[in-house]
């Protein structure tokens, strides 16, 4: 009788993955345990206490100005990955099928740039732009069709979720598109394919996981945003984000931001892990 011969542990492996383990228990998942338990904390006299009580649920879902802000930050999310993968795709196929080289490469180097800068200044910036008397309605003004109202409104959150995750969608969507292989899209070409048809026929299924994953991206950050809500929407309606905050203040209920918290957390995994699972599923399935 044969025995099978015992696997032992590899210790060199797990000791690289230990940092990484260590990291994310410590800063991610302890965190997040901690919030999931203050979301049933009693706030009694403005101080927090512990407890496993439901009514921070029960008041917080029960809510009408819950939802509200719930489906108005999922509609402004999607809107923004919408408005972002469209105008990134353009430039991304440019880069990756027209551009040298060395233009690409110093493209990828411009988009990067931005991310050296904070994105707070960036809004900032953005105020002064968009603002009654800015630059862009200077402009409106001296051609006689202006100004418009830009800051304080939806526009100026959706230019702010733009300017947060365009550059990071448009270099996804490149090295998703370089990494096609052009013989694919000639031969649709030699066989009658119009460069339109192909595009969506040949090159967009084939660049199907790129493409996903830099929507994801561009919904999640979008999602989560406080800065251009608050900067550039004014805040009104409020998004949860803005709601997180809201509800803190108003007399240190920790317990129910945290409700908020964990229901875009939850959002956020099941759009992530659905979104990722039809850019990986295989076609014919």
């Amino acid at each position: 009788m044969t025995t099978k011969p015992t696997t032992r542990p590899d210790y060199y492996a797990i000791a690289w993955r230990l940092p990484l383990i260590v990291w994310q228990g410590l800063f991610f998942v302890g965190p997040l345990l901690f919030m999931v338990a203050m979301s049933f904390f009693l706030v009694k006299n403005y101080r927090m206490e512990a407890a496993f009580q439901f009514s921070n649920w029960q008041r917080m879902l029960s809510k009408d100005f819950f939802w509200d802000a719930y489906f108005f930050t999922l509609w402004l999310a999607l809107l923004a990955t919408a408005i972002t993968s469209v105008v990134a795709f353009p430039a991304s196929y440019f880069l990756a099928f027209k551009a040298s080289e060395k233009t690409r490469r110093w493209a990828i180097f411009f988009l990067i740039i931005p991310f050296f800068t904070s994105y707070l200044v960036r809004v900032f910036a953005w105020q002064v732009i968009l603002a009654q008397s800015g630059v862009i309605n200077a402009g409106l003004s001296f051609i006689g069709i202006g100004p418009w109202q830009m800051l304080n409104t939806q526009f100026g959150t959706m230019v702010g979720y733009l300017v947060l995750c365009l550059p990071l969608a448009v270099i996804l969507q490149t090295f998703s598109l370089a990494n096609i292989d052009t013989r694919l899209v000639e031969a649709a070409h030699n066989l009658g394919c119009g460069r339109l048809r192909a595009v969506f026929t040949v090159v967009m299924p084939l660049a199907k996981t790129g493409l996903v994953v830099a929507a994801v991206f561009c919904f999640i950050l979008s999602f989560g945003d406080f800065v251009s809500p608050y900067y550039l929407g004014g805040s009104k309606p409020p998004t949860l984000s803005i709601m997180i905050v809201d509800t803190s203040k108003s007399g240190q209920q920790w317990p129910r931001a945290a409700v908020v918290a964990i229901t875009m957390i939850l959002t956020l995994l099941v759009v992530a892990f659905t979104a990722i699972g039809f850019a990986y599923r295989k076609r014919g399935k």
